[in-house]
């Protein structure tokens, strides 16, 4: 089944994904569950736009973005292992700024 979810880029984390802050997507079926795991690749080839590198380091996100998963920290949701549902909102938050 595909799942509908929401993706919200902001603090920064935006400017990777052609300055577009919310995107409704339609992730594809496919024959395992989407994790954030699973998500994660998927942003980068459909999702940002430029410097991945600033988003992704190794299969993770990059030390200084903040994921939120239907408003709460991913770290009490089983961060990398939570299985996506219909609907879910994903925001990631830039917490690094250059001065």
């Amino acid at each position: 089944m595909a799942l509908s979810i929401n993706l919200e880029f902001s603090g920064g984390a935006e400017l990777l994904c052609g300055n577009v802050k919310k995107h409704d997507v339609q992730l594809p079926k496919q024959e395992s569950e989407w994790t954030i795991r699973s998500l994660l690749p998927w942003i980068c080839d459909n999702i940002v736009k430029e410097r991945p590198e600033l988003f992704i380091q190794g299969e993770t996100v990059r030390p200084g973005i903040l994921v939120l998963i239907n408003d709460a920290d991913w770290e009490l949701m089983g961060e990398l292992d939570y299985q996506l549902e219909d609907k879910d909102r994903i925001v990631f938050i830039s917490t690094l700024h250059g001065g």
